[in-house]
């Protein structure tokens, strides 16, 4: 995935474990769109994210009404940024798929 705009060394350094690890330039796409969403939520950067607040935004996807298909789809981006990039694992229970 190739970006002619300036990137914050957080999204850089996420580009650059999906490219290494092979992820499709829509898996990339999805992915970046689900932190970007986080981070609206959020307010503030995504390294300073608790597991308190992975699930208030989880909750906030079914409250807004997104399908289950689309909540799973989220959080795949979101778990992949704190396990791989950040090397912050989680609680199963905080990011567990919805179902």
């Amino acid at each position: 995935m190739s970006t002619d705009t300036t990137v914050s060394p957080l999204r850089q350094r996420m580009i650059e474990d999906m490219t290494a690890r092979k992820l499709g330039p829509y898996s990339q796409r999805s992915h970046i769109y689900s932190c970007k969403r986080f981070a609206a939520f959020l307010k503030r950067s995504l390294d300073t994210a608790t597991a308190e607040d992975i699930r208030r935004f989880q909750l906030h996807l079914a409250e807004v009404g997104l399908s289950i298909c689309n909540r799973n789809r989220i959080m795949t981006g979101v778990r992949f940024l704190f396990r791989v990039t950040l090397r912050r694992p989680r609680p199963r229970s905080t990011t567990s798929r919805s179902r």
